[in-house]
């Protein structure tokens, strides 16, 4: 008598024999017992997880000797004869090469004939998706209203190519992959009765490579038995079909979480060296990321995960090295290097590259998180949000200087006017006196109390917005940078109204938070106008600051009302804004830009470092 593979010598009889399929087979059982069979069934799901094998055990149960019966005995003549593919009752056709309409019309004639010796004549179509569209068509009739004594089966791999309206006549079942834990129990009890020693790391490799195919494990433990004899340890298993032990695998995914580039490099030069599948090597590290993963955000639950007690206390000792996010990322990417690993020229360097990316997207930062934090800058951060934001690419204020931050007007240094000068200290000591720690924004029932100062006039208001402009420069260049694109508007009810041109209104959205509003009510007050609120508009500037924008008058260092009553009296066009010379020099410190603290912290928050800084 020939040789008989595995597969075959140990191929399920019963529904008690099948592995794994438990909601296939009960199901057909109880179907069985219940008188409740129907006329059509499809077997969808993997390779060689059992989809012939149960059509051909209910088939059995159907045909059996005194049948329907789900528990027949397998010496029973008509069961044996199935078995062995001699009744002429039960017919199996492979869908692939008999794919024609003609073999359907065929089939359809035989159909009214009834069975030779048996209750039911059942079709087994394997492969089914195989066939044409047309021969789809032309059984459709036949499928929806057959004989009473036909029963179709019909097994796929690929059960989106059949037709919506073949599926709608059948009652279908998907069959799963078969877990782990039971192809190495199964595999134990075939090797136990063919009399081989095999240990259960090399059992747990076998089962590793199936993929969930029973097939595919029984005949890699047929040939194994073929090249090892009576003994099989893990190398030998390894070896023969280029897997990577497990060890290896877990130390170069302790690797890529520590960041050793060195050490994963070298890692997979050695498999690469030792003959190893680097697409294999690939997906079993994609699916050890994965339960290192499933791990962590299960807090520990294994019953999720087909893995071994060494791999279970591996996966606990790696998990303080890495976070849901960070495996989230690396798996991102070594997801990405499969897809494009079919088609590489050089499979071992598109890997390294892939574990080099993986190394560096540990650190990553997702683009969620930087826009948060940018926008928490923009909230409590002042001027310096203009960081964040990219600035127009036409503003006429910052044509003369191309670095980000404006430097100090010159022109502060010449002489204040004349009625500044004897106004000023005859009223300083009066704004002193109102300069109290109450005067600030975080305490609005103080404010309240102050005493509102007068509304200035128009000539009034410019002065006095020039003056808070340089004194808000001081503080903050980068405020400043904003106010020279704007205008005051009002300044009215203790409520001071800044206006942007439409060229800028972008701008109101960056200066308008309580960090800017607190600033320029404590330089205000400081000019003596104290509790007043600030509004934000879009406005288009009058004629007579149409210019302005370009450098800024230097104000008195302090303006009071009754300075500015005195000023009043010359007109804008009288008296014109003093203009720096544009010889003058600049005065702008490299060591104050980068010392900054908004600068730091943005340098913080992106990972970066000042190359250059341009003046």
């Amino acid at each position: 008598m020939s040789y008989q593979v595995i597969a075959r010598k140990y191929r399920p009889q019963r529904f008690a024999d099948v592995v794994g399929q438990e909601h296939v087979s009960d199901t057909l059982a109880n179907a069985i017992k219940q008188n409740r069979i129907a006329h059509a069934y499809l077997f969808c799901g993997p390779r060689g997880t059992g989809k012939t094998t149960l059509a051909r055990i209910f088939a059995k149960a159907l045909n059996a000797t005194g049948g329907p019966n789900a528990d027949f005995k397998l010496d029973d003549p008509k069961t044996v004869e199935i078995a062995e593919g001699r009744s002429i009752d039960v017919l199996e056709i492979d869908g692939a090469s008999n794919n024609g309409v003609e073999q359907v019309r065929e089939l359809r004639d035989t159909v009214k004939y009834a069975p030779a010796s048996s209750k039911f004549k059942i079709y087994i179509i394997d492969e089914v998706h195989m066939l044409s569209t047309a021969a789809f068509n032309a059984l459709l009739k036949t499928l929806e209203e057959p004989p009473e004594h036909v029963k179709f089966f019909f097994a796929t791999t690929d059960p989106e190519k059949v037709l919506p309206t073949i599926l709608s006549r059948c009652q279908r079942f998907d069959l799963r992959r078969i877990p782990v834990p039971l192809i190495v129990k199964h595999l134990k009890y075939i090797a136990k009765n063919e009399g081989v020693t095999i240990d259960d790391p090399a059992l747990h490799a076998v089962a590793r490579g199936a993929e969930g195919c029973m097939r595919d494990a029984e005949s890699t433990l047929d040939q194994l038995i073929s090249f090892c004899g009576n003994k099989i340890e893990e190398p030998d298993v390894l070896s023969m079909f280029g897997l990577a032990a497990q060890g290896q695998i877990l130390e170069l995914s302790r690797a890529v979480l520590a960041g050793e580039v060195d050490t994963a490099l070298r890692q997979l030069n050695e498999l690469s060296k030792g003959g190893k599948d680097l697409g294999r090597l690939l997906s079993d590290l994609l699916n050890h990321f994965r339960n290192l993963l499933i791990y962590l955000v299960s807090r520990g639950d294994l019953t999720m995960l087909e893995v071994s007690e060494t791999e279970a206390n591996l996966l606990k000792e790696q998990s303080a090295l890495a976070s849901p996010e960070t495996l989230s990322r690396i798996m991102e990417v070594l997801a990405d290097a499969e897809m494009r690993l079919r088609d590489a020229t050089s499979k071992k360097i598109l890997l390294e590259v892939a574990l080099l990316r993986a190394i560096e997207s540990r650190n990553a930062m997702p683009i969620d998180t930087v826009l948060k934090q940018l926008q928490q800058l923009r909230e409590s951060g002042g001027g310096g949000t203009s960081y964040a934001s990219p600035q127009p690419t036409t503003r006429p204020s910052l044509s003369a200087s191309p670095s980000p931050t404006p430097p100090p007007p010159v022109a502060r240094t010449s002489e204040p006017p004349r009625a500044a000068r004897e106004a000023a200290p005859t009223e300083v000591p009066k704004t002193e006196s109102r300069l109290t720690p109450a005067a600030t924004i975080d305490e609005p029932v103080r404010l309240a109390e102050t005493p509102v100062a007068a509304a200035p006039a128009i000539g009034d208001l410019d002065a006095l917005w020039d003056n808070l402009v340089e004194a808000a420069g001081r503080a903050s260049p980068f405020i400043k940078s904003y106010l020279l694109e704007a205008h005051p508007v009002s300044f009215a009810k203790n409520i001071f109204t800044v206006g942007f041109d439409p060229e800028f209104a972008d701008h109101i959205s960056l200066i308008d938070n309580s960090k800017n509003h607190a600033l320029l009510q404590n330089k205000l007050s400081e000019l003596g106008h104290q509790g007043a609120m600030f509004k934000f508009i879009k406005a288009e500037a009058p004629p007579h600051r149409v210019r302005k924008v370009a450098a800024a008058p230097t104000p008195p260092p302090v303006a009071t009302p009754k300075a500015a009553t005195k000023a009043a009296a010359t007109t804008p066009a009288e008296a014109p804004a003093p203009a720096a010379p544009k010889s003058a020099p600049v005065s702008f410190s490299q060591d104050d830009f980068k010392n900054d603290p908004l600068i730091q912290k943005a340098l913080e928050v992106f990972k970066g470092r000042i190359i250059e800084v341009r003046a």
